[in-house]
């Protein structure tokens, strides 16, 4: 019930709005998101780097309502896209297609896609450009605009969240395309007629996908899996399963949060593996926030002391 109510609330523009001008809610968010400003965010990246963290930055700013947002978000992009380069940061970036106006035109937000994506393939070594996934309602739309720019720019990754029950076809044709994938169980309420409801069913589903992403004749086609979860039952199967099967250290990464189990990221690059952190920055911090609570309800208490206790 927690769960629902955090991601209705994220939902709320007006809510959002009080809390992103309100000085104690942002100093809770801070413990998730790196910045208001993206030299904030690169000097946390830069710290990350050399711990030996690798890192995914992403400028906050979904469903945008105007064309002008979608080409400010453009426009950040390309800043981040640019700094990385500069600041010889082991970076790439993650962006929602909602932040680029797929609620206002699919077509236009393409374009504004491969205007990015083309940035960050313009120098070597280009820059990685991954499409992060959102409601199920945008699923489609999102994969359309993926494969037809994968065509073009091998660059670019995609999100596939495990509990969709259409997500085993989804990732059996990105399998084959070669295409890099970073695998999440999901953060939406989706309701039980396209989504697996109970946990158990979501972990096996992840664990099945990982299998498909790591056979050889995907890796072969150039396939690169990362496996976003803090889950440590998923993360010491997939430790497991990759030495009993022989494969690479180097043939996929774990991905994380920015704040959330800082110290198990930490173990994992001890232990020899490849870690990268999922880092947002930018004003529009509360839909991204909400959902992290809903992950986790327990970080409810941490927010209120936050907010009423620092007065």
């Amino acid at each position: 019930m927690m769960r629902q109510v955090l991601l209705a609330m994220s939902r709320s523009r007006g809510l959002g709005r009080f809390m992103t001008t309100n000085r104690f809610a942002w100093s809770a968010a801070n413990r998730f998101v790196a910045g208001r400003t993206v030299e904030e965010a690169v000097a946390v990246i830069q710290g990350l780097n050399e711990e030996g963290l690798s890192a995914t930055l992403d400028h906050l700013g979904e469903n945008v309502t105007v064309p002008a947002e979608a080409e400010s978000n453009v426009a950040a992009y390309v800043e981040a896209i640019d700094r990385i380069r500069e600041d010889g940061l082991r970076s790439g970036v993650s962006l929602k297609l909602t932040a680029l106006g797929l609620d206002i035109d699919a077509a236009d937000t393409e374009g504004l896609l491969e205007r990015v994506v083309a940035h960050a393939a313009a120098k070597e070594p280009p820059v990685y450009v991954r499409i992060d996934m959102e409601a199920s309602a945008y699923t489609e739309t999102t994969l359309s605009i993926f494969y037809r720019l994968f065509e073009r720019y091998r660059n670019l990754g995609i999100v596939i969240q495990t509990y969709l029950f259409r997500s085993d076809a989804d990732i059996e044709r990105l399998a084959a395309l070669g295409a890099g994938v970073r695998l999440v169980k999901g953060a939406y309420l989706e309701p039980s007629e396209i989504a697996y409801p109970e946990k158990a069913d979501v972990d096996e589903a992840m664990r099945r996908q990982t299998q498909r992403l790591l056979r050889e004749d995907a890796r072969a086609a150039g396939v690169y899996t990362a496996l976003g979860t803090h889950d440590a039952t998923i993360i010491d199967w997939a430790k497991d399963y990759t030495a009993t099967q022989g494969i690479p250290r180097d043939a996929f990464e774990f991905q994380m949060l920015f704040g959330v189990r800082r110290d198990l990221q930490r173990q994992l690059v001890a232990d020899g593996y490849r870690v990268r952190i999922y880092v947002p920055y930018g004003d529009q911090w509360y839909p991204y926030f909400m959902r992290r609570l809903a992950e986790r309800p327990e970080n409810v208490a941490f927010v209120v002391r936050a907010v009423i206790g620092e007065r």
